[in-house]
């Protein structure tokens, strides 16, 4: 395993944390709509940056 997709593996679980995270947040109501929007939009570009990292690199030996 390279370090592209190790790297890529970090950022998609980081971002599925923050989706839950954003998602209890909006359920609960218990945090501010723009700290929300900002950790939901951050949350998504590391969760498809990871996958992207993950399905287009290569494995070479």
């Amino acid at each position: 395993m390279n370090l592209k997709r190790t790297f890529g593996a970090v950022l998609t679980v980081l971002g599925i944390i923050g989706l839950i995270w954003t998602g209890v947040e909006v359920i609960n109501k218990s945090g501010q709509v723009t700290t929300m929007i900002v950790v939901g939009v951050i949350s998504i570009i590391f969760f498809t940056t990871g996958i992207s990292l993950v399905r287009n690199t290569k494995d070479e030996a």
